[in-house]
């Protein structure tokens, strides 16, 4: 299979998330082996030293024991899974702003554009770079300008750069799903750690009533911590996530707009 082919069949969006996945785990998984993990036993040790040799001696926390679980290990790598889809998209949000911003069709004034006229004007569009062709403005002009070449009819070509408009935040938002998953799967993971964290704490209740209590709190403070961090790095990927979907819509409101105002007000017939 040639390399061009390979684009065409395999999304280049689709690799980088999968590629964002494998780097995500890859840093995630370091840290915690590094540094996290060996930490925390050293902090739990040495409480159970000073709790040992004084009695009266109140217990400290530590983010480290916080956050040493698997279940909050795997909410930090979908945190960041999330976070390279939504710069990718971001990235993509500011290309689009950034040639809203730019003169493609030629403001002269007030000059209008008849149905002549617009062929050069396709033509301008077209001599766009390759990648900046495939943003919605381009789209949304060009359909435009085929419909007003064909039709003559400026109210036809209204409804051209609207659906196009229209179509495009249809995409956006079906693309936001992958997104609106990872938010979903994170505290699903933090519910698995408790349920864990309490059957275990379960299954040590003899102990406990023997007077050992140490195998239970621990227990249970697995169950705890996994819902607090799950809960609060759901409560952040659901704000930008929510930031994201305002800049797509008002990306696409505004090539929209733009289109109205600097291109279909402008056609004669």
């Amino acid at each position: 299979m040639t390399p061009n082919v390979l684009k065409k069949t395999i999304p280049v969006e689709f690799v980088y998330q999968v590629f964002s996945l494998l780097l995500a785990v890859i840093i995630v998984h370091a840290l915690y082996v590094a540094m996290i993990r060996p930490n925390a036993e050293a902090f739990i040790k040495a409480e159970a030293e000073q709790m040992q040799a004084d009695p009266e001696y109140v217990q400290q926390r530590s983010l480290y024991v916080v956050i040493r679980d698997y279940e909050q290990e795997a909410c930090f790598i979908l945190m960041l899974w999330a976070f390279a889809i939504m710069g990718y998209k971001g990235t993509l949000i500011y290309r689009e702003r950034r040639l809203l911003e730019t003169d493609v069709v030629g403001d002269a004034g007030n000059a209008t554009f008849t149905s002549e006229e617009t062929q050069t004007l396709t033509r301008r569009i077209q001599s766009l770079p390759a990648r900046a062709q495939r943003l919605l403005l381009p789209r949304a002009l060009t359909a435009a300008l085929h419909r007003f070449a064909a039709a003559d009819n400026v109210q036809s070509v209204s409804a051209a750069s609207r659906e196009v408009c229209e179509s495009e935040a249809e995409r956006l938002e079906s693309e936001l799903s992958i997104i609106r998953y990872i938010a979903w799967a994170i505290p699903s993971i933090g519910f698995i750690g408790t349920v864990r964290g309490i059957s275990d704490a379960l299954a040590q209740a003899h102990r406990a009533v023997e007077g050992d209590i140490t195998g239970v709190t621990q227990s249970l403070g697995v169950a705890f911590n996994s819902t607090f961090i799950a809960l609060v790095i759901s409560i952040v990927v659901m704000f930008f996530v929510h930031q994201l979907q305002l800049a797509q819509e008002r990306v696409v409101l505004e090539t929209e707009d733009y289109c109205d105002q600097r291109l279909i007000r402008r056609l004669r017939r």
